[in-house]
This record gives structure tokens, sequence and C-alpha cells, in this order.
């Protein structure tokens, strides 16, 4: 297997996917998988979800399904993607107690990702272990499979560093060059990175209650399109707006492509000549969320009706994930022995232990 055309990435089962893992994520997956030139593998990371959901497993069994689905609706495909399930691959557990000798409290204490979703989740002091962790556990799931690409969001850049510092810290120990160091791709589009919530929080999350989610009907994005957070400042139509932090304009920004404006877009050639009209005064929020809405349906309609499609075939969509688990595991346990190798804990394989032990 080449090293340099690897793709790993992966997400937490807690719940349906929503338009932030689309655009921050999966919908760059799916364009390198159809260019051919790359090796993707996806990871349903139900281990990572146990982290703060230990008390609540259903949770996490009920939702291997649904983001299966996703996976699927949005394009990804079984026959040039391996998606698998992270707790069945027995490297993925081992690689973390390798490498947490590497890395001290005080560097994942500063990790900006992971303080983040200590707040957001008000954990406080009562941080759970593994969820502190959890960069660890994430370099583990890269460098299993030797992966180059990673595509992420801009928000998880702190955890490929860490991942990268694990990476580097391990080859010179050990003096090898086993581990890969891993490199992001990120979205085209600034706005993709980190899609804000449609209440106008920085951004969207399950938790917060603030997403669009793929599998929404046409009535439910509706609604949620039409009650989006806009500018406050903009009371009547007559006011200037302003567009820099305006939901609205962010998900226009990140969906709103040159054939949908055309179609939808009225009197205005560009998104920039209608940004333009709502910051001079004269545009009202409710014209802006129509489009949204035209373009967020046109959209997600071919992405639902696949998924729709998909789910009648609950059978299919196991022996799917339970092939490419099976292939990720044979994948992964390869590197496993190459670090077992490395740190000289391989003892019943290394020739010159055994030779010396039984002396």
């Amino acid at each position: 297997m080449s090293e340099n055309n690897i793709i790993l990435t992966g997400d937490r089962p807690t719940g349906p996917l929503h338009l932030g893992h689309y655009v921050g994520s999966l919908k760059t997956r799916v364009r390198l998988q159809n260019t051919g030139e790359y090796e993707p593998f996806v990871m349903i990371a139900d281990l990572q979800a146990l982290t703060d959901n230990a008390e609540n497993p259903e949770k996490i069994r009920q939702n291997i399904l649904e983001v299966t689905l996703d996976y699927l609706a949005a394009g990804l495909d079984p026959s040039k993607t391996t998606i698998f399930v992270q707790s069945h691959i027995p490297a993925l557990t081992e690689l973390p107690m390798y490498y947490s000798n590497l890395v001290t409290m005080s560097r994942l204490e500063r990790n900006p990702t992971i303080k983040q979703e200590i707040k957001l989740r008000n954990f406080e002091r009562s941080i759970p272990v593994g969820f502190m962790t959890y960069p660890i556990s994430q370099a583990a799931d890269i460098t299993a499979f030797r992966a180059k690409y990673v595509p992420v969001g801009e928000d998880q850049l702190p955890m490929l560093e860490q991942a990268r510092e694990i990476v580097s810290s391990f080859n010179r120990i050990y003096k090898c060059d086993i581990l890969v160091e891993p490199e992001a791709i990120l979205p085209d589009s600034s706005s993709c990175n980190r899609l804000v919530g449609t209440d106008g929080s920085a951004k969207m999350s399950k938790s917060l209650g603030n997403c669009i989610y793929l599998r929404d009907d046409e009535k439910t994005i509706k609604q949620k399109v039409m009650s989006m957070y806009t500018d406050p400042t903009h009371i009547n139509v007559s006011d200037p707006g302003h567009t820099e932090g305006n939901p609205v304009f962010s998900y226009l920004e990140a969906f709103a492509t040159d054939e949908l404006f055309a179609e939808y877009g009225g009197d205005y050639k560009s998104l920039d000549e209608m940004k333009e009209h709502y910051e001079r005064g004269g545009l009202g929020d409710m014209k802006c969320k129509k489009l949204l809405n035209n373009v967020m349906q046109e959209t997600l309609a071919p992405i639902r009706a696949r998924r729709e499609e998909y789910a009648k075939d609950k059978g299919a969509l196991l022996e799917m994930l339970k092939k490419g688990t099976e292939h990720a595991a044979e994948v992964s346990n390869e590197t496993l022995s190459l670090v077992r190798k490395a740190i000289g804990i391989d003892y019943f394989n290394d020739a010159d232990f055994i030779e010396r032990f039984v002396k």
C-alpha cells in the first residue's frame, strides 16, 4: 500500500450528520474519492463517541446506521472507500497506549480544540480521562493507516498538529520512519471551514440544537431556514445590514453555486451584488431566506432521496460495514506489528530476543 495517497477521516455517531459535517469534510471526501487518485478510509468513531456518552451507549448504537446512511447518501462509494467501525479495530485501542507515553498532560490541556469542547460540554474539572486523551486516540486512528491526508474543518487543525507531534516523537525516539506525518485538506471556502449554527453560534452542533441535518425533509428545512438568526440591527428593510457573521449569507457562500444562483437569484447576478444591496439597505431578510431555502432544497433533495433508497436494505448496509471493518483491521494490524517491532516489544517474533532468552 502506497503511503502518499491514503486518506483517513471519521465522524462520531452521536446523531445524524448535518450541514457542518457536509461542507467541513464529507463533500471533500466524496470529491477526492471520485478522482481515483486516493485510497480513502472513513471511520465511524464509536469509541470516541463513548468518551462523553459512556452512560448512554444506546445512543451510539442507534446512530451507527444513521451515519452510514448519511455517508452513502452524500456519495461515498464502498467500492472506492473503506467504511469501518472504530471499536472493531484492535490496533486503535493498543496504539493509544504507546502514544500516551509520548504526550504530557499539560500538552493535552493546551490543545485549543479540547479546551473548546470541554467548555461546550460544561465539563469544568469533571473531565472523563477518555475525553481528555481524545487527541491521542485521533493520532492512533490516523497513523494506524499511515494516512498522509486528513480532510478536516479548521477547528480540527490543533488535533492534527498534535498527531504530527506524536509521529515526530515516535520516529525520533525509536529511530524509524514507520509513522507518517499527516497533512490537512481544508474546504475550498472559508465559510465552509467552520459553518455557523442557524442560531448564529460559532459552530453548528447537535448538542446546541442549531443544525440542519442531511436527512431533514422539505418542510423541516424551510422551517429552520426561515427562523435563522440574521442581523439584529437590520430591523427595517431600509436599514443597512451586516453580512459578516450573518448565518444566511454564510450559508449562501457555502452552498449557492453559480448554477443555483442563476436559477434562484432573481435580479441579482451574483452573491456579491446581493450582499452589496443588503449592506446599503433596501433588502429584507425574508427575500434572502427564500433564496437560501431554494438553494438548500436543491442541495439536499438528491441526498435525501439516495438515503431513503439505501435504507430499504439494512442487511446490505451491515454487510458492507462488516466487510470494510475487516479490511481496515488487516491494514492497521500491519502498522501495529511495525510499531511493536520498533519499540522492541515484539518478543515472540524477535529472533535476537529469543536467542538471548533461551541461553
